[in-house]
């Protein structure tokens, strides 16, 4: 077959050479066709004969097919002269080349000539649709260029842009505005207008070139650096744009381009953290939330504020929320679990660089269902994924409750008998001897399905945008049966189980694929099919019943509709492995100091462990034998910082491995640490002060760091600026050792600024910012110069202590005393403490709101009026700390009174300062002074009147406040209550106090009217000095027991005396209560001799003792004729130890019956059981041996009926709602509705007359929840006869029944007749 000719070139000749270079182009184009069909590499098994002249025969196949339409789509399209020669030339060549065919009937030459000629005509409607569209493209855009020249509001092509520039010199801000018709054009400065008129002249110049806007500003100074702001508009909107101009100086610290004031300006205020994140402990399935705050406001926060955790960016989902406002992010998670575990960093962007804080979020296991169950799994994760199998994985808990875990509810990790294109997920319990922990995290959903096709699938794209997916099954010869799989090989081999693996057969053909396996032991010579419940869909499968010890091959054959492939090559050998060993423990665990309440751990990886999940680590008090997990997630590094620790304890700790095999051993316990600062360089000092001045001298004072490293500050080391320099010179080479320097030779009238490094054991600390200028020239004002060094002390909710030492200058004449003012957070005016000046360098504050920050300062005062004030204190937080300690006072074992202060938190450095009225160091002479680790105690040597007073401690060195104070008064001995009066139950009156405890000689005398009493057989007297109880019982109270009874109490030389008046009516009344309370008791004693004689008739009425399992647990009892609680005891041992109730433990008693039911036994509950009954003086013992047989039938019973328990709780039934008799008129509607239970729930079928009800028509049936309800419209006579509700699940079933009576209208119901 040939193209068909243009008839106006019929007849026509063409010359030879024309022919030649038309064969010599389609040449080249016929190879470069056949590299681009090579490149695609579509990789089909069959091998092809490439085209290279028009004589030789051809075969095209499938594959040609495809690639060729995907080159005619994908060809470029060709419009030059040159192309249309070149297709003309082709086509002449083709109608030559089809002429020469036709003599040999090549119907594949007539194929080819038909697919070329459709490639052109595709080709030709493609550059018609491109033509289209370019045209409706420029129409669009000159009708918008049309839009954009019409009245519109003002916008900016080109914004202002920002400048620094220096001073003298001329800036110019432009910018381009677009507007119809044209805006009106205002300048600012700082939000103030800007009119050159009001300026000299020629300094701002102010220009308008068709949208050109320019501001000139010549010879700028510091006063012109400020934000400008061109604001535009004319009748349809208007539009703003700003820059901010900087103008850098020659001298001074502030000049320049890094200078602080620079930045601010170009990129507005630096964002700081104004709070800290702790740590946080979180547990399962409860919220939690992470909250910080900012100095400013952050712009753009959703960008410039970011949450991660672990070093991954956190982002707002169902379960997270990430919120920010008024200068507050927070992170708030609605219900946690163990994989929200890690280190959580939030960053914000700052014009200083990024700020950043962090910290570690802990999340503990929920509690347990059942005592003593394993924590959850977590991280459960699916992995290749296929049509009907997949691999689960997780990660072991880190806490199993003391019993190891044998198993998890997912037994076997291959889940297979899932169905093709469904999504699913998962949980995970751990199970131990205790019972089934909670359900872990629910895994991600993944969909069955073959993934491998989508590897089979290649996509060209073409024609802007658009794809061609081309398969390389079309790319195949047409297959019957399939060839044999290859490479069959065990992909996982564990203890239970083989999951086998193998490649699809090449070529596979386009039906779809299933395989059968076959499996053969080592030696035996045969084969054997492997049954499968369902087709094998996937080139996975999990073998799980082969035996241990045995070796296997394995061989798989491919299944389609035509047939079954040969059996494939056989498998290398497989055995089953033995149990997976856990990995061996980390070595090197190591513990270092770090904060307050944290400890730094490190340990050596463990090496060549691929199956690596990470570490578990735990922690104990030093002493104690129970470990407590700290984290519940894997650790992946070997460095760990444990917070929340107890400061002042000692810890151990050890780190154990996790592997897919389970958590392993522990590693070697640490050596105890006690929990304290880490040893680091101090911090800054701060708030410079002068506090003298001569000629040629200054006095410099100084605020501490406020982080002193945990040691104690050695000295400081100052240096000096003179403002007309450029350097920095070192004051002292020595350290100071207090907070005041003296710095000489300096020029009398030059300006000094400071600056100063503290140094301790570590080394030296930071540098702290320069201090103010201070000017070089001698005081001689009359008024006293600033205190210094004022500090606060024994902060408590409503008040504290202030100290400081006195001014270094005092004036005209002495300082005659202090004025303290105070501000509150958020004032700025300054308010007096008291209303006159105090003469002493102390004063307790009194009064003050609790949660508020306070401010305080101090002015001294002499003759000629008040001086400087000193350097404002830090604000102060006024709140009680839960654990800050107090002093203790009490009477030792040898009667000295002594005062004990400790304090957990203290630095090793740390001194303990004891003072007496705050008046300096306590006298070595009347006190002496022992010290342990972190305490301290002060023991009177002689107590007297001159030792009474204020004794107060500090702590040094450590960062913040530690302090407490206790005054001592001559009635030493505390009193916990005063004298209280009981009338007991036989109307015997008892009298009692209680102080504080009291020592081994401490010395009672109770005196009554004048007179030391003694105990007597009226008149008994307790003194129990462990409990600091004084007691005095009278068995018959009378008229001479009327007076008042003085105890006098005796420590040491600490002393007490308490006073009771039993007189006038107050004895008069005890006395009547104690008369009738004696006399009702007396009454009751006729019937206690009647009931004391039931209870022993009872006692020995008691049968043996009986074991029975129940559906709790095992349950054993005695029955008894009667049994009353008032007159009988009873006690229950289990091996000679009593016992008592508890979770796992009930005892209880009836009527008739006295019983003890243990829930969730266990192994440890089998032995000897002992029930002791007293009933008055009678006692009986009864005794039952729980093991062996009697152990297993119990539990076997009991097991029985927990499961009967579980199918009747769980079985399908009618709970209410269905009458038992219902009548109702023709033509109405009938609804009837009942409750149902079940579990699972259960499947509902309708009766009537016992036949099946068919919901058509007028019948329909609705469920809500767990309420059914069938609904009948326009009933008659038909309807009558008994319904039934059948409801049915795999635990049971049970039927509902209703009888239905259908009346007609005007007769009255059958069942009204009957009544």
């Amino acid at each position: 077959m040939t193209l068909p000719h243009n008839p106006g070139n019929v007849g026509e000749t063409r010359p030879p050479q024309a022919v030649q270079v038309h064969r010599l182009e389609r040449r080249q184009e016929e190879e470069q066709q056949e590299q681009r069909q090579h490149s695609l590499h579509m990789g089909s098994s069959v091998q092809r004969r490439t085209f290279r002249s028009s004589e030789e025969e051809y075969q095209f196949s499938a594959a040609d097919y495809a690639l060729a339409a995907a080159l005619v789509l994908t060809a470029s399209s060709e419009t030059s002269w040159e192309a249309q020669l070149r297709r003309r030339s082709s086509a002449v060549e083709l109608e030559e080349r089809g002429q020469k065919r036709v003599g040999f009937g090549n119907d594949l030459e007539r194929t080819e000539i038909a697919f070329l000629r459709t490639q052109w005509l595709l080709r030709q409607s493609r550059d018609r649709k491109a033509l289209r569209r370019r045209t409706e493209e420029k129409v669009r855009e000159a009708k918008e260029l049309r839009e954009l020249c019409s009245s519109r509001g003002p916008w900016f092509w080109i914004p202002l842009r920002s400048h620094a520039v220096w001073e003298h010199t001329t800036v110019l801000l432009t910018c381009t505005v677009q507007a119809s018709p044209p805006p009106q054009v205002t300048w600012y400065k700082n939000d103030m207008r800007l009119d050159p008129r009001l300026f000299p002249a020629g300094k701002y110049r102010i220009t308008n070139n068709y949208g050109l806007l320019t501001l000139e500003i010549r010879r700028c100074t510091v006063e012109d650096a400020a934000t400008y702001t061109v604001i535009v508009k004319n009748a349809y909107g208007q539009a703003s744009s700003f820059a901010k101009v900087l103008v850098r100086t020659y001298l001074g610290k502030d000049a320049g381009f890094d200078s602080e004031i620079f930045k601010r300006l170009m990129f507005g205020p630096s964002v700081e953290f104004t709070s800290v994140l702790t740590p946080v402990f979180a547990r399962e399935k409860e919220p939690f939330s992470l909250t910080c705050y900012f100095s400013e406001d952050v712009l753009d926060a959703e960008q410039n504020i970011q949450w991660s955790r672990d070093g991954r960016l956190l982002r707002s989902s169902r379960r997270r929320q990430i919120l920010y406002a008024d200068r507050q992010a927070s992170l708030k998670v609605s219900c946690a679990y163990k994989e929200d575990e890690g280190f959580y960093t939030v960053q914000v962007t700052s014009p200083f660089g990024p700020r950043e804080q962090s910290t570690y979020v802990f999340v503990k296991d929920a509690t347990a269902e059942k005592l003593g169950a394993p924590g959850s799994p977590l991280n459960v994760r699916c992995l290749d994924v296929n049509r009907d199998c997949l691999i689960l994985t997780w990660t072991p808990p880190s806490d199993t409750r003391g019993s190891p875990i044998f198993g998890y509810s997912i037994e076997w990790c291959p889940i297979q008998g899932l169905v093709e294109g469904q999504s699913y997920r998962f949980r995970v319990r751990a199970i131990n001897k205790a019972g089934s922990s909670l359900p872990s995290k629910a895994s991600e959903p993944v969909v069955m399905g073959d993934h491998d096709e989508a590897r089979r699938k290649i996509e060209i794209p073409f024609d802007l945008g658009n794809k061609i997916s081309v398969s390389t099954d079309d790319f195949e010869d047409f297959v019957t049966i399939p060839s044999t799989p290859t490479n069959v090989h065990a992909s996982e081999i564990r203890e239970t189980y083989v999951v086998l693996g193998w490649e699809e057969p090449r070529p596979r053909g386009k039906a779809p694929l299933t395989y059968t396996l076959e499996k053969s032991v080592i030696g035996s010579g045969t084969w054997e099919a492997i049954s499968t419940e369902t087709p094998v869909k996937s080139p996975r499968f999990a073998l799980l019943d082969l035996e241990k010890g045995k070796s296997y091959v394995f061989r798989v054959r491919a299944i389609n509709k035509y047939g079954m492939s040969d059996p494939s090559e056989s498998s290398e050998p497989i055995t089953l492995k033995g149990k997976p060993a856990t990995l061996p423990p980390p070595a090197q665990v190591q513990a270092f100091r770090d904060t307050q309440t944290s400890v730094s751990l490190t340990w050596d990886p463990v090496k060549e462990s691929p199956e690596l999940l990470g570490y578990y680590i735990y922690s104990r008090e030093a002493g104690s034998s129970e470990w407590q997990t700290v984290n519940n997630k894997p650790i992946q590094g070997n460095t760990f910082t444990v917070p929340g620790l107890r400061t002042g304890k000692e810890y151990e700790f050890c780190v154990r491995s996790v592997s897919e095999a389970g958590v392993g051993e522990s590693s070697a316990a640490t050596e105890p640490i006690r929990v304290k600062q880490a040893l680091a360089t101090p911090s800054a000092p701060y708030d410079f002060i002068l506090l003298n001045c001569g000629k040629n001298d200054m006095v410099i004072g100084w605020k501490p760091p406020k982080r002193r490293g945990g040691g104690k500050i050695l000295g400081y080391f100052l240096d000096q600026h003179d403002s007309e320099e450029l350097d920095w010179h070192p004051v002292n080479q020595q350290p100071v050792p207090t907070q005041v320097c003296k710095v000489s030779n300096l020029r009398e009238g030059h300006f000094y600024e400071f600056r100063a490094r503290a140094a301790n054991w570590a080394g030296v600390g930071e540098l702290s910012a320069p201090s103010s200028l201070f000017e070089c020239k001698e005081w001689t004002m009359p008024q006293p110069g600033p205190p210094y060094d004022v500090r606060a002390f024994e902060v408590r909710a409503t008040s504290l202590m202030l100290k400081w030492d006195p001014p270094l200058y005092t004036g005209a004449g002495p300082v005659t005393g202090y004025r303290i003012s105070f501000q509150e957070e958020g004032s700025e005016q300054w308010k007096p403490v008291t209303p006159d000046p105090i003469s002493g360098t102390h004063l307790r504050i009194s009064d003050l709101q609790p949660g508020k920050s306070y401010v305080f300062r101090v002015q001294a005062l002499n003759s000629a009026g008040p001086g400087q004030p000193s350097m404002p204190t830090d604000p102060i937080l006024l709140e009680d700390k839960p654990d800050a300690p107090e002093i203790k006072v009490g009477v030792d074992e040898e009667g000295f009174i002594y005062l004990a202060f400790e304090a957990p938190e203290a630095p090793d450095s740390s001194e303990f300062q004891w003072s007496k009225d705050y008046k300096g160091p306590l006298d070595p002479q009347r006190v002496k002074i022992e010290e342990e680790v972190n305490k301290s105690k002060v023991i009177l040597k002689e107590p007297g009147l001159e030792d009474l007073g204020t004794y107060s401690v500090v702590v040094t060195d450590a960062d913040e406040d530690i302090s407490a104070s206790h005054t001592l008064t001559e009635e030493v001995i505390k009193l916990i209550s005063g004298w209280n009066v009981d009338i007991l139950e036989q109307g015997e009156v008892r009298l009692w106090l209680e102080v504080e405890k009291l020592s081994p000689a401490a010395e009672l005398h109770l005196i009554f009217n004048e007179k030391e009493i003694f105990s007597s057989p009226n008149r008994k007297i307790n003194f129990d000095r462990e409990k600091g109880l004084v007691e005095v019982i009278i068995q018959n109270l009378s008229e001479d027991d009327k007076g008042s009874y003085t105890a006098q109490l005796q420590d040491g030389k600490a002393k007490n005396q308490i006073t009771l008046a039993l007189v006038d009516d107050d004895f008069d009344k005890l006395l009547r209560k104690a008369d009738a309370k004696r006399r009702d008791w007396k009454r009751k004693q006729g019937l206690d001799a009647i009931f004391t004689e039931l209870g022993r008739i009872g006692a020995l009425s008691a049968t043996p003792l009986k074991i029975q399992g129940t559906e709790e647990g095992i349950r054993i009892f005695s029955k008894v004729k009667y049994y009353n609680a008032e007159y009988m005891k009873t006690t229950w041992f289990h091996k000679e130890k009593r016992l008592d109730s508890s979770d796992r433990v009930r005892a209880g008693t009836t009527l008739n019956e006295i019983w003890l039911h243990i829930l969730d036994p266990k192994d440890s509950d089998k032995g000897k059981y002992i029930l002791e009954i007293a009933a008055g003086k009678e006692m009986r013992q009864l005794s039952a041996d729980l093991s062996g047989q009697a152990f297993d039938d119990a539990m076997a019973e009991h097991q029985r009926l927990k499961a009967l328990a579980i199918i009747e709780k769980n079985r399908a039934k009618v709970v209410r709602g269905l009458p038992d008799v219902a009548t109702i008129m023709e033509d109405k509607t009938l609804c009837l509705t009942c409750v149902i239970s079940g579990d699972p729930a259960p499947e509902i079928f309708w009766l009537k007359n016992d036949q099946p009800v068919t919901f058509l028509d007028r019948y329909h049936m609705e469920v809500r929840g767990s309420e059914v309800t069938i609904t009948i419209e326009k009933v008659n006579s038909e309807d009558s006869g008994r319904y039934g509700v059948f409801v049915k699940n795999k635990y049971g079933s049970e039927t509902g029944q209703v009888t239905i009576s259908v009346f007609k209208h005007g007769e009255e119901p059958k069942e009204l007749k009957e009544m």
